[in-house]
C-alpha cells in the first residue's frame, strides 16, 4: 500500500485505521473511535488548506469567489472518490460483510472518506509537507484541468476581468455574419477592444458565438 500511495508510514497503525469503515467496527464490536471517521475529519481540513494555498499562490488573478469555485471543483466527493479508486483504496477498505456485499467499497462517499482519512493519517505521521506532497501528487493535474474548464465555460467574464485590469476601453461583440437556413443558423461574432479586432467565434446562438469569440481572444492574447 505504501508504494501505491508514494509515502512510507512510520506508524502503520495510522494507515490501518484510515481504512476501517464504521460498519466494520459495529460488526466486530470494536471501540467506535477506531474507525476512520476522526482521521477523515482531520484530512478534510488539511486538504482544504493545501488546495487553498496552492490555488492562491498559482492563480493571483482570481477573485475570492473564483478561488472558492475552483477549490470546490477539486475538493469534492466525486473527485476524491475517483482518486481513491486509482489508488485502490476500495480494495483495502475493511467493511462489514453486508456493506461489502452491497457494493459499499465502491460508493463515492466511502471512497472519498477513505481518501481524506489516508491524508489525515499521512499528516499525523509525516507532517504538513508530507500531506501536501501526497495531495498535490493526486490533485495538481486536476486543478489545471478544472481551471481551464472554468475559464472555457465563461470566457466572456474571464476576458472582461483580465482586460479591465489595464484598460477602460469597451469590449464590443458584433454579429458579422449569419450562415445557413433559419432552422439551423450559425452566427459569426467578431470581438473588438480598444478599436482592435481580438477574436472571432461561431455558434448556434449569438451567446454561444460570443463565448467562442471570447475564448479565441483569450488564446490570442495569451491570457
Amino acid at each position: 500500500m505504501d508504494n501505491t500511495l508514494g509515502y512510507r508510514f512510520h506508524n502503520e497503525a495510522l494507515l490501518s485505521q484510515a481504512l476501517i469503515h464504521s460498519s466494520y467496527i459495529n460488526e466486530h464490536r470494536m471501540n467506535p473511535l477506531e474507525n476512520n471517521e476522526r482521521l477523515e475529519f482531520l484530512g478534510d481540513a488539511v486538504l482544504e488548506l493545501i488546495i487553498s494555498r496552492r490555488i492562491y499562490m498559482r492563480y493571483p488573478e482570481l477573485s475570492e469567489g473564483e478561488l472558492t469555485k475552483l477549490r470546490a471543483s477539486v475538493v469534492c466527493e466525486a473527485m476524491l472518490a475517483k482518486k481513491a479508486r486509482v489508488l485502490g483504496l476500495g480494495e483495502q477498505l475493511r467493511m462489514s460483510k453486508g456493506e461489502s456485499q452491497s457494493g459499499g467499497a465502491n460508493r463515492d462517499s466511502a471512497l472519498c472518506d477513505a481518501f481524506e482519512a489516508v491524508l489525515g493519517a499521512i499528516f499525523l505521521d509525516g507532517g504538513f509537507d508530507a500531506a501536501e506532497t501526497f495531495a498535490l501528487a493526486q490533485l495538481d493535474g486536476e486543478l489545471a484541468i478544472m481551471r481551464a474548464d472554468i475559464r472555457q465555460s465563461d470566457g466572456k467574464t474571464y476576458l472582461q476581468e483580465q482586460l479591465q485590469k489595464n484598460s477602460r476601453e469597451a469590449i464590443e461583440y458584433a454579429v458579422v455574419e449569419e450562415k445557413g437556413p433559419d432552422h439551423d443558423k450559425l452566427f459569426v461574432v467578431a470581438l473588438r477592444h480598444g478599436g482592435k479586432h481580438i477574436g472571432t467565434g461561431e455558434g448556434k446562438s449569438k451567446k454561444e458565438a460570443e463565448q467562442a469569440a471570447a475564448t479565441d481572444a483569450i488564446q490570442t492574447l495569451g491570457l
